[in-house]
């Protein structure tokens, strides 16, 4: 079998709330539970790009922090290579946490605020050599100097300190931070959107670069369809913690079948009429009752309110949460 038919990552049924507490002199009490990530089961293949796309607020960032466990889930489960990553960091096999660790990397958004301004870029990428201790030490430098080169920087860069680089630059020293020890995987949250639009083209083309050389795979997490478009494999489609549509790229651009992914992708500049959804995304210590949306789908009818669509594959590798997905199927 290819490797890009197999599954790398695997989440089910994973779940994350926080506890909302109202304090008192002397008491604390939960009033509430933010339901950030609720019931997500997707599936991540080998060597490909899963784009995650939603509004602010949805638990798109959330969700990437429970799968690498930066976060304990509240219940489910996330699989990654065969293993259960909760079962591994809950262990205190530190060895085998570590090893699992730098399989799965994560590039945060904000390259500004990501970076130590007190330390060199050598002593940024080296810091992971001094934690995992997979490279020899008289190693260290030419290793530093091999990935700068890789994401298009140069030797000389590595005295010098973040406030020194552009935002371009410095993601890109926060990729080579991440490549440094040899991740399978890689949870790339919104890594462009603090840039300028001309530097957006070259770090995503340098990101597909990566892929194509090391066989990498990525979550990559967006609120930009256009550059989720140009480098995700697949698509899945979060609306208040919950997944509503799920396909490969092509399919979900080309036939959306959940109107939030209506809405999302309406673009005038490409003959797409804009949809304008109204109101804001409701609070998620309250979630409504039924499908999420409802409250702003223009197509909602009574069972809509009342009854929680299901995650069903509506045509083969597409699938919607709607009520009403199949009026929309081409």
């Amino acid at each position: 079998m290819n490797s890009k038919n197999q599954v790398l990552l695997e989440t089910r049924n994973l779940v994350k709330h926080f506890p909302v507490y109202r304090r008192g002199i002397a008491f604390k009490k939960e009033v509430g539970k933010v339901h950030a990530v609720d019931s997500v089961s997707l599936r991540i293949r080998e060597g490909q790009t899963l784009g995650l796309v939603g509004e602010s607020g949805c638990g798109k960032t959330t969700f990437a922090r429970t799968i690498l466990h930066l976060i304990e889930p509240t219940s489910g489960e996330v699989h990654f290579d065969g293993k259960d990553v909760g079962k591994v960091f809950g262990s205190g096999d530190k060895k085998e946490a570590l090893a699992l660790r730098r399989s799965m990397q994560m590039v945060f958004q904000n390259p500004y605020s990501s970076l130590d301004p007190r330390m060199t870029v050598y002593d940024i990428i080296s810091e992971t050599f001094v934690i995992h201790r997979h490279i020899p030490k008289n190693q260290w430098k030419e290793r530093v100097y091999e990935l700068l080169e890789m994401v298009g920087l140069e030797a000389y860069h590595a005295e010098r300190y973040p406030h020194e680089f552009s935002g371009g630059q410095r993601q890109r020293i926060s990729i080579a931070r991440a490549l440094a020890v040899n991740p399978r995987f890689i949870v790339a949250d919104e890594p462009v959107s603090s840039l300028d639009v001309s530097i957006r083209a070259q770090v995503l083309n340098l990101l597909a670069d990566l892929q194509r050389e090391k066989g990498l795979t990525y979550l990559y997490i967006s609120h930009d369809l256009s550059s989720v478009r140009q480098i995700s494999h697949e698509v899945a489609v979060m609306y208040l913690g919950k997944i509503v549509e799920y396909s490969d790229t092509e399919g979900l651009f080309g036939n959306p079948l959940h109107p939030y992914t209506q809405a999302l992708i309406s673009d005038p500049e490409k003959k797409v009429e804009r949809i304008v959804l109204p109101g804001e995304v409701p609070s998620p210590i309250n979630p409504p009752p039924g499908c999420r949306f409802h409250p702003r789908c223009p197509y909602a009818i009574d069972i809509c309110s009342k009854v929680e669509p299901p995650l069903e594959e509506r045509k083969p590798g597409h699938f919607a949460a709607c009520h009403l997905a199949d009026k929309f199927l081409l």
